[in-house]
């Protein structure tokens, strides 16, 4: 890793980004309202019970900074809190234009120094390699998300390169899990070479080893986005989603990464893999490893499936201390993400 670097940046200032399981001062979600990701109807309908649900969840021991366009919205959302049963305990509306709920992707990620000063890295948001050209006006919402938390006295760095939440997961030691398919592919900073990135992940982040996986599941339009299949849950262990079907496109890749995480000395944990979802035009990328840890509990997607109840008891054997939550999470997919991916953490 190239070791070279300016003083000012976060990293020599102190500045390393928290494991997710770190304590929280709340979650960033942004409500379900594209039309293109969520048809109007039970699509629809269903990715709004599950953001009811995350907020249910969440809201008992930590803040919910909730995106919503307008006042009209934000009435409509408490609406469908209420329909759910879900008061606005701890909801924090924020009246900031977003057209989708992947906060994981365009938020701020934040970071924090040995003193405990939180601060934040705004990265720059091309819709995942400029795929969709109706979601490039998010990277503007990450830009008002960051001016909220500046106004809150939180410092903002901009390295002024692509990078999505999604695509690096992290012990909060300095050790990240990435992948080849993502980081490396020239959509994103065609200009910039591994030993470039490392050194921008290093000194933005805290980076102090990345740990190069290769691709991510099957249907996911993210360029193998981590959090659809390894996941750190404590700082020596990783669960990885493992396919048993050796005819699944997912099973090879899947294995190849969970071999090269066992190479690196981690405690490595299989995740098992919900059955294969399709819908009339693609395969929907399920996936258990796109859950989110909370203060106190773990949303984990579920897909009424026969492998629900055994990733959430492995689950709840790695997190002891919280409480793991299924969410239903099939028509959430529907628009390529997860949990994880509609969720942004900031630390306290």
């Amino acid at each position: 890793m190239n070791n070279s670097a300016t003083p000012s940046k976060p990293f020599h200032l102190g500045y390393r980004m928290p494991a997710e399981w770190e304590p929280h001062e709340g979650t960033w979600l942004s409500w379900p309202k594209d039309p293109n990701t969520f048809p109007v109807g039970k699509i629809r309908d269903g990715a709004e019970k599950t953001f009811s649900l995350m907020v249910k969840a969440l809201q008992q021991h930590e803040k919910v900074y909730l995106l919503v366009n307008d006042t009209a919205s934000e009435e409509h959302v408490r609406n469908k809190l209420s329909e759910h049963g879900v008061g606005t305990n701890n909801v924090i509306f924020h009246h900031i234009k977003s057209v989708d709920v992947w906060t994981r992707d365009y938020a701020p990620i934040f970071i924090k120094d040995k003193k405990g000063t939180v601060a934040a890295t705004r990265w720059i948001f091309n819709a995942w390699g400029n795929k969709w050209e109706d979601l490039l006006p998010d990277n503007a919402t990450g830009d008002k998300i960051a001016d909220v938390v500046r106004a809150a006295g939180v410092q903002v760095f901009r390295p002024e390169i692509v990078l999505e939440g999604g695509s690096i997961d992290t012990n909060g030691k300095g050790v990240f899990l990435t992948t080849e398919q993502c980081l490396l592919n020239k959509n994103r900073n065609p200009h910039l070479g591994r030993a470039q990135i490392e050194s921008y992940l290093r000194d933005y982040l805290g980076a102090t080893k990345i740990i190069w996986l290769k691709e991510g599941v099957a249907g996911d339009d993210t360029d193998g986005h981590v959090d659809d299949f390894a996941r750190f849950v404590n700082e020596n262990t990783v669960v990885c989603a493992m396919e048993d079907d050796p005819n699944d496109e997912n099973h090879a890749p899947l294995k190849e990464n969970f071999d090269l995480l066992k190479r690196t000395g981690l405690n490595v944990v299989a995740l098992p893999m919900p059955r294969r979802i399709d819908c009339p035009e693609r395969r929907l990328p399920v996936s258990y490893a796109n859950f989110y840890i909370g203060n106190d509990a773990v949303l984990l997607p579920i897909f009424d499936d026969p492998n629900d109840e055994k990733a959430k008891s492995t689950l709840q054997r790695l997190f002891p201390d919280r409480k793991v939550i299924g969410i239903p999470a099939v028509d959430l997919v529907y628009g390529y993400g997860g949990i994880h991916c509609a969720t942004q953490q900031q630390p306290k």
